[in-house]
């Protein structure tokens, strides 16, 4: 790849390596992976997404307020509720992309392959059901 081309081989400024850094640190816990998922489908309340992920609500609302301010969701507010929504396409598409990368050390075709959502916890599974 040539270094002139301005694309992936460029160097990343400290400043935006900093950035990048507390995006991963976000995404090095559990709890805020699921809470994440859950919202590559619809924005969700905190109660919805305590109740989803299997966690009391005083701590996804802390986890909630840790993704926010590293700016990975925002809020709505409608009457009394707020409701959480990813931040942007690109906090999809990278939640998307770590689910779908993680299915490949799992056995046989991942699901995405198939043309199918990612395979939720079962706990996520059974409730559906």
């Amino acid at each position: 790849m040539n270094a002139d081309s301005g694309e992936a081989s460029s160097r990343i400024d400290e400043d935006q390596a900093a950035l990048i850094v507390e995006v991963f640190r976000m995404l090095a816990d559990a709890t805020r992976v699921q809470v994440l998922w859950a919202l590559t489908d619809r924005e969700m309340s905190v109660n919805e997404l305590a109740e989803h992920v299997a966690k009391p609500a005083p701590s996804v609302s802390q986890h909630l307020a840790k993704l926010r301010m590293a700016r990975l969701v925002r809020t709505r507010r409608a009457g009394t509720t707020i409701f959480y929504s990813l931040e942007n396409e690109h906090v999809r598409q990278l939640v998307i992309d770590a689910v779908f990368n993680a299915e490949h050390a799992g056995p046989g075709i991942p699901a995405h392959h198939r043309g199918q959502r990612a395979v939720r916890p079962l706990a996520d599974r059974a409730r559906a059901e």
